[in-house]
């Protein structure tokens, strides 16, 4: 058997279904979580969620606890953060999802988000990885900047293997030679790992490419590869975004983005 023993198609072939709220990854819908790279303040946040919810996406995402390279970049809101997220909810119905990074940020995220994102630099993170896991808290984990299929895969196995079923792989750009892009994106890694193990597999091409022009057909790319869903980083105004404004869909664009989705989802059987 494979070391990845739990998450392996192996043990189980049928494709699991994650549930949030309303989203189920893994079924045929393509799911699209859509929200700012942090929750900077109240009003920018409910802006940002009422247009990603008219536009079609069932989730918001939004960065309360930022791990960044610079210790003197923005670094959330904190629980601040979590509260806002919590009202965005209540005002669109939309699930929520944050990232945490240790396990303070998980015991205040638990009270607030409905799914937890373990990001590329904690993916090693075993400890954090098993109390994800024991919180029984759906969870979406990126894929480490250098890391190969199976350490990531391994990766889910601990959280699974600490009794949490409910995991969602996320492809988000590996760290390679070339430098004209943030990340490679590698979309080879879909379908192989969908043949692979039974979890589903959701694609970041904000953090992968690093530029907004460029998110729109990697995004278009990734649900013709079989992606079962898309993380998207979207502002009212990434002109003005604390971080990652390069890389952030306006709202407009945003729109521009989703009938085309549906377009290509429906030519692979899929709905978006």
């Amino acid at each position: 058997m494979k070391s990845y023993r739990l998450v392996s198609r192996e043990v189980k072939n049928e494709k699991t279904l994650v549930r949030v709220k309303d989203a189920v990854f893994g079924g045929r819908k393509v799911v699209v979580i859509a929200g700012p790279c942090a929750v900077e303040s109240r009003e920018q946040l409910l802006a940002a969620a009422s247009r990603v919810s008219q536009a079609g996406a069932v989730m918001l995402r939004g960065g309360t606890f930022k791990t960044r390279t610079s210790p003197y970049s923005f670094q959330g809101l904190g629980e601040e953060g979590l509260k806002i997220l919590a009202e965005a909810s209540l005002e669109t119905g939309l699930a929520t999802i944050t990232e945490v990074v240790d396990q303070a940020s998980l015991e205040l995220a638990l009270e607030y988000v409905d799914m937890l994102q373990i990001g590329a630099r904690n993916m090693h993170n075993s400890s954090l990885l098993c109390m994800v896991g024991r919180s029984g808290k759906p969870v979406l984990l990126k894929r480490g900047l250098s890391a190969t299929v199976e350490e990531w895969l391994l990766a889910a196995e601990y959280i699974v293997a600490a009794g949490n079923d409910n995991v969602v792989l996320c492809e988000r750009g590996i760290r390679t030679f070339e430098h004209v892009t943030r990340n490679t994106l590698d979309l080879s890694i879909v379908p192989l790992v969908q043949e692979l193990s039974h979890l589903p597999v959701i694609v970041d091409p904000s953090h992968a490419t690093g530029d907004r022009h460029l998110v729109v057909p990697m995004s278009r790319a990734a649900v013709a590869a079989g992606a079962d869903g898309l993380i998207l980083e979207v502002h009212p105004q990434p002109e003005r975004a604390l971080c990652d404004g390069f890389q952030s869909l306006s709202t407009d664009e945003f729109d521009c983005l989703m009938p085309g989705l549906r377009a290509i989802a429906a030519t692979v059987g899929r709905v978006a």
